[in-house]
């Protein structure tokens, strides 16, 4: 009988798997490594996800799987006629006999939130996105364009703005101190000279001649500097959850909203001023955290054979 769901989440630098079954039973769990095809080889991204999918199932028989959701983001890869041919080369290695269906990241992160039906969900981490829900569905979205052109408030958002800070001070002869000297720090591995001008040259060339998503690995700096009580930490940090709640708002629609991604985390300087925000300019909405991405997944699988699928721990 195939009575058991397969959810799956699959990020850049993980894949995480849940199975369980109509009851609402947590059966298998299992992780492996990035596994999605936008960020690292097909060959190696299908590697991950049937590994985690595998840890998961166990010693159960995969053509006991009624129904399985993947979740990534830029689903738009799985259409590449090469790509899907390997995935489907792995649900057959796994023994999966039903189709697995593909679906935003969004739409995981909504339903590993709340078990409403419709909504907003915003996702703040390295990047950030908006989307609204209908119908468990993602139909529209805000944000989610990329370093380059967007993704205000993310984590790499922030640490460009931190480097912004300290090339700032450094321009006005300022001795770096804070935040900015913790910038500079990491960005130049080792303590800066103190010289303006060559420190400012040195930032630059680091920066540049690094790949952009480097910048990301500064967010910390800020939100930490934030926590201490830092001028400039509390600035950069205010500043991007009003960019990130104008995201979630621009993505429209009612009912409640989930916020996902580290950024939005408990304890987050950055997820404590973004609560506030939307609680200001959205009074009496609810707001939820995401849970676990992959018991989301699996919980849309089971909505794929019941209507009445109960929800699975932590989410």
């Amino acid at each position: 009988m195939r009575d058991l769901v397969l959810g799956l989440d699959i990020g850049g630098t993980s894949s995480r798997a849940q199975v369980g079954d109509l009851s609402g039973r947590l059966v298998g769990s299992g992780d492996a490594g990035g596994g999605n095809p936008n960020s690292h080889p097909p060959e190696d991204a299908v590697a991950q996800v049937t590994a985690a999918a595998r840890a998961a199932l166990g010693d159960l028989d995969g053509s006991a799987v009624g129904s399985a959701v993947l979740g990534m983001a830029g689903v738009s890869a799985m259409t590449d006629p090469r790509v899907a041919g390997l995935f489907e080369q792995g649900w057959n290695s796994l023994g999966l006999h039903c189709p697995v269906r593909i679906v935003s990241d969004c739409e995981v992160a909504f339903a590993a939130g709340t078990a409403a039906g419709a909504g907003t969900v915003l996702i703040a981490g390295t990047g950030a996105i908006a989307a609204r829900i209908e119908g468990h569905r993602e139909v529209a979205s805000a944000g989610g364009h990329g370093w380059l052109l967007g993704d205000e408030g993310s984590a790499f958002w922030l640490g460009r703005e931190a480097v912004r800070h300290a090339l700032r001070t450094l321009d006005t002869g300022t001795a770096p101190e804070g935040l900015a000297r913790a910038v500079l720090v990491t960005a130049l591995d080792g303590e800066p000279g103190d010289e303006p001008v060559r420190v400012r040259k040195q930032l630059i060339t680091a920066v540049n001649g690094a790949p952009p998503i480097r910048l990301a690995e500064l967010a910390p700096l800020v939100t930490a500097a934030c926590a201490d009580g830092n001028p400039a930490g509390a600035d950069i940090v205010g500043r991007a959850a009003v960019e990130l709640a104008g995201t979630a708002v621009r993505a429209g629609g009612s009912g409640p909203v989930v916020l996902a991604g580290g950024l939005t985390a408990e304890g987050n300087p950055v997820g404590t001023a973004l609560r506030a925000e939307l609680g200001a300019r959205l009074p009496g909405t609810p707001l939820h955290l995401a849970g676990p991405g992959a018991a989301g997944a699996a919980w849309l699988a089971a909505l794929d054979l019941t209507p009445d699928a109960p929800r699975y721990p932590g989410i």
